[in-house]
């Protein structure tokens, strides 16, 4: 095994760790929109360590998985933007912790608006 194997693979481990920080957090984090959060950044940054660990691995698929990342990096947070939107929308309740509401508040200010 040569320093680039080497290399990868403590890349691949950091991001199996962040996976794992993921799964903590979906179950540690007290509403849906603390557990959206959670598991969209940590599994971004651990997809893109995994897939750089990867590459280091098996260069020949380097080209592939720089795709992927950007992939990742374009689809993960839209997403996670959508679903915190929708679950809104629908009225998912927030944690008794939560002091502001900014969508809610511009909400309100469009709904005056329209009036």
């Amino acid at each position: 095994m040569d320093l680039l194997d080497q290399i990868g693979a403590v890349f691949t481990l950091i991001g199996a760790l962040f996976f794992l920080l993921s799964a903590v957090g979906l179950l540690r984090m007290p509403d849906s929109y603390n557990r959206i959060q959670a598991g969209t950044k940590a599994t971004t940054l651990g997809s893109i360590l995994f897939l750089i660990g990867l590459a280091m691995i098996h260069p020949e698929w380097a080209t592939k998985l720089i795709i992927l990342i950007l992939f990742i990096l374009l689809t993960n947070p839209i997403s996670s933007n959508v679903l915190s939107r929708a679950a809104h929308f629908i009225k998912v309740k927030l944690t008794d912790k939560t002091v502001v509401d900014r969508l809610a508040e511009d909400e309100e200010k469009l709904a005056e608006g329209a009036k």
